[in-house]
């Protein structure tokens, strides 16, 4: 057998490969969209991909399946579970509960894992012949390592009531079958640390059933079904915009983008025309070189990790928009965007090219200490909005300290005071920044940045 697993930083997400070297076949499991990464696996290890398989109707990145199949003539095999809501509007392979998906000597049978969504299915896969004994378990947004996939996306991101109770009794259940599964069984999840699909996902990329049922929290409430929904549901982070946008691209028929894109670097009137027209223009470079001159107007959403979900948060899919980037770094930025599907690049300018075009223009600012905040304070004059998650606010905040969520600030301007002095800050800096940038591009000009953030201000 072989296999490989392919893990995209940039949305903490988990895809694989698997083939039969006997037959010289392969298997792709939950593909990201810039799919030439798994073209060049295959190619390497002299291997055809035959199959793509997905775990579910994905909500925080655009499936690559289609592309793939498309590339390399592969059949897709996807879920038939769920209601007529959950239903793919494309031509597929339909599975269900008990089917058997065979690539060579492998075998892969599905198991059907409601919870995180009604639809979603595990993958148990058998490597004959070497054993007639199940090996590993591809499980999605079912089990990750430490926690398990969130039932609220469909109520919290797509707005579909009532959805989430039943949820959570669906995965109470799917973890009971997955309670009898042999403990020596490898769990290989579709997501590790730092994806919204769940709070508390571990950082290790596999793990065994035998070892999620003495660690996995979820695990250890089995025996109260009250008890494991109210922590299931209690403290989600907030599900980012874009996630009911994924849902619907992933079941419908859409255009397919089966390569990079190359990225116009725009000159000096092109630059203008696209402010002209009212593009939004996101700057990605750091906080600290983004305030010694920026673009008033600009979002500073800074080329990290968690990049692309800052802009899902933000863009709109119709809408086009122009990044400040350096050139080495826009094919990164261009895969992380593709991946969750925003493609509407209408091109980009370097840092230099930017402060040659607005020279004097450009504007700057410092970001504030402890000592400055207490002395604003004092005066009891100005309005501190902290820009954390609402889970992480209730944990400590700084007294009197408003809580508007950074990926809901732009819909809750009317909350942020044009008369007082504001003071923004987050954990340690990077979201305030974010924040910063948006009340500037918004009116917003009599604003400070406490870069510290709750880190600096609860420590001796």
């Amino acid at each position: 057998m072989f296999f490989e697993l392919v893990y995209d930083k940039s949305l903490a997400q988990a895809s694989y490969v698997i083939g039969c070297q006997a037959g010289g076949v392969a298997a792709v499991i939950d593909p990201k969209r810039d799919v030439d990464t798994y073209l060049e696996i295959a190619r390497a290890n002299n291997m055809k991909i035959t199959h793509v398989l997905e775990t579910h109707i994905h909500a925080d990145f655009l499936s690559g399946s289609r592309e793939l199949a498309k590339l390399t003539g592969a059949q897709m095999y996807l879920s038939d579970m769920g209601d007529k809501d959950w239903k793919y509007e494309f031509p597929h392979n339909k599975l269900k509960e008990g089917d058997h998906v065979k690539l060579g000597n492998l075998d892969f049978e599905v198991l059907h894992t409601p919870g995180h969504t009604p639809e979603s299915i595990s993958f148990l896969l058998t490597d004959n012949p070497a054993t007639q004994e199940p090996v590993m378990l591809f499980t999605g947004d079912f089990v990750f390592v430490g926690d398990v996939g969130r039932p609220d996306l469909l109520e919290q991101a797509a707005g579909l009531k009532g959805t989430q109770d039943i949820g959570a009794a669906q995965m109470y259940d799917s973890l009971k079958t997955f309670n009898k599964l042999q403990d020596f069984i490898q769990v290989w999840p579709g997501h590790g640390a730092g994806s919204a699909c769940g709070k508390s996902l571990g950082a290790v990329p596999v793990s065994t059933v035998g070892y999620e049922k003495i660690r996995n929290w979820a695990l250890q409430l089995l025996a109260d079904k009250a008890a494991f929904s109210k922590e299931l549901l209690a403290d989600q982070p907030e599900p980012p915009r874009y996630f009911a946008m994924m849902k619907k691209l992933n079941k419908v028929d859409r255009k397919l983008l089966t390569e990079v894109p190359k990225i116009e670097n725009l000159n000096q009137k092109a630059f203008e025309n696209a402010k002209k027209r009212g593009l939004k223009i996101i700057d990605v470079r750091t906080p600290e070189a983004f305030s010694k001159g920026f673009l008033k107007g600009s979002l500073n959403i800074p080329n990290t990790n968690t990049f692309s979900t800052w802009m899902g948060w933000y863009m709109d899919y119709d809408e086009f928009f122009v990044l400040i980037a350096e050139e080495n770094e826009v094919e990164e930025l261009t895969r992380k965007l593709m991946r969750i599907g925003l493609d509407n690049i209408q091109g980009y300018i370097t840092p230099g090219q930017l402060a040659d075009i607005e020279g004097k223009a450009l504007e700057h600012y410092q970001a504030i200490d402890k000592k400055e905040v207490k002395q604003q304070l004092e005066k009891g004059t100005v309005q501190v909005i902290d820009v954390r998650g609402a889970s992480e606010y209730k944990k400590g905040h700084i007294e009197g300290a408003k809580n508007l969520f950074v990926g809901k600030l732009d819909q809750n301007l009317d909350k942020v005071s044009r008369d007082k002095p504001v003071i923004v800050h987050c954990q340690s800096g990077g979201r305030a920044a974010i924040a910063y940038s948006l009340l500037r591009a918004n009116g917003f000009d009599n604003v400070s940045n406490y870069a510290g953030g709750w880190e600096d201000w609860s420590s001796n």
